[in-house]
């Protein structure tokens, strides 16, 4: 039967890491994580999600701020008593140990008796559907059974909380997506806190009771994996998370047109602020092709705007056209196999969404420079 295990919370309150070299990583974060919770922290290379985490794991001493695990403040406290589980993107599994040993390893570190750590190693090793691997070595084993091993050493000693740095980094896109699904069951299962870096946007989506965006040491936006795509609070968010099709343009004083190159386009009714320079967002599966007609413009309930073909791509499930636009952005459609197309390569079209599915967001200066 598979344990039980609760979740602690954990609450980041303006944590800042400053390196020798100068270098802020880490910028006044703030987030308060709810017992049994999956965030994953999203962002690109260099924007101190993977920092961040170390801070958590006391691997990192935060410049200022604190982390505080189920109330208390751990700032301080070393690593190995902060009761954390870890899982990297390389295995680190010891070689020369049996996949049980290698489970059973921190038990013993921990001073469990000889048959508890039998019982529990085995418990872990269900946990990760690797009944009946433990006496085989790591070298026996695929990437993806491999990484189970280390989520099952991790998982073995029922930390309420687990830290993942880009633990599928190094799988094939097959057996990443099967690790995925093995992920989300042990979490619906453990009730463990999770905490998971990651790169890949969709992994994220998949994943997440909710994602912190990262951009230069700030988390630029917290929410749910709809919020972030459906509702993202700037340029930055809108690009990253998931592909988009962008319109820069000035905001109307009346908040619900965006004048942009070649016309205008209707937007759903914002507030007007100092932000008149913004960016209409629209996701590509919003977005309908046909053969171009009148030259664009907006009419009625929808917009229309001319594009012209510059590839088109087969996904199985759907085609990604790819447009460029005639302020010479670029852009993307997506559509449905089922559907039969009318365009090709080469051929100039209108692209047509309706009205509430533009998201407008503000152009800052950083993103407009």
């Amino acid at each position: 039967m598979t344990p039980t295990v609760t979740g602690a919370g954990v609450d980041l309150v303006e944590v800042s890491k400053i390196f020798k070299s100068g270098v802020k990583a880490v910028d006044s974060v703030s987030m308060a994580i709810e017992p049994g919770e999956f965030v994953t922290f999203l962002g690109p290379s260099g924007s101190g999600k993977t920092t961040t985490l170390n801070v958590i794991a006391g691997f990192s001493r935060p410049t200022s701020g604190q982390v505080r695990l189920g109330g208390v403040d751990v700032v301080g406290m070393p690593t190995h008593r902060r009761n954390l589980g870890m899982v990297f993107q390389s295995y680190a599994l010891f070689p020369h140990m049996t996949v049980r040993a290698n489970v059973a390893f921190g038990l013993e570190r921990r001073g469990v008796g000889r048959r508890e750590i039998a019982r529990r190693a085995d418990e872990a090793l269900e946990m990760v559907r690797l009944a009946g691997y433990g006496d085989r070595r790591p070298e026996q084993l695929s990437g993806g059974q491999q990484q189970r091993v280390a989520l099952a050493r991790a998982l073995v000693y029922r930390p309420p909380v687990l830290l993942m740095d880009e633990p599928l980094g190094a799988l094939d896109r097959k057996l990443r997506e099967q690790l995925q699904v093995e992920i989300a069951r042990l979490h619906r299962e453990l009730g463990t806190t999770f905490l998971f870096v990651t790169h890949d946007q969709e992994e994220a989506l998949a994943l997440s009771d909710r994602i912190a965006l990262f951009d230069s040491g700030r988390v630029v936006q917290l929410g749910r994996p709809i919020d972030l795509y459906e509702r993202p609070v700037s340029l930055f968010a809108a690009e990253f998370v998931g592909e988009s099709n962008v319109f820069r343009g000035t905001l109307d004083p009346s908040g619900d047109l965006v004048a942009i190159t070649g016309g205008a386009v209707r937007v759903p009714a914002v507030t007007p602020s100092a932000h008149r320079e913004v960016a209409v967002v629209v996701r590509p599966e919003r977005l309908t092709l046909s053969a171009a007609d009148t030259g664009g413009g907006s009419a009625g309930a929808s917009n229309a705007v001319t594009a012209l073909v510059t590839d088109i791509s087969y996904f199985g499930a759907f085609r990604r056209v790819g447009l460029r636009y005639a302020d010479g952005g670029t852009g993307t459609v997506r559509e449905d196999v089922e559907r039969e197309s009318d365009v090709s390569v080469g051929q100039a079209v209108t692209a047509s969404w309706p009205v509430e599915h533009g998201i407008v967001v503000p152009v800052e200066t950083k993103e407009a420079a």
